[in-house]
């Protein structure tokens, strides 16, 4: 049987893969300016979001994978910019 398309499912995995690697992208930023306590928070959000990803996009099809995938990206960019701010705003308090 062919699978519906269905908006609000589609739109869950972007989102989802949108957050998770927003996630990944302020941790990988964390990280590398050794900031423990956003790592701590980041990797925690990582996990705890894949903990729920992994079976949509397992038994996903290949357009579930590529809206992931467009997620993520997404989220990789929006990570970037988020922690460079708040890294900027934590080093000027300081």
């Amino acid at each position: 049987m062919k699978q519906q398309f269905n908006i609000k499912s589609k739109f869950s995995l972007f989102a989802t893969g949108a957050v998770q690697v927003y996630f990944v992208a302020i941790n990988t930023y964390f990280l590398s300016r050794e900031f423990y306590l956003g790592v701590t928070f980041a990797a925690f959000m990582i996990s705890m979001i894949w903990s729920h990803n992994i079976k949509k996009i397992a038994f996903g099809t290949t357009m579930d994978r590529v809206l992931y995938s467009l997620g993520a990206t997404l989220g990789s960019l929006a990570g970037l910019a988020t922690s460079k701010a708040l890294t900027n705003l934590i080093s000027q308090a300081l």
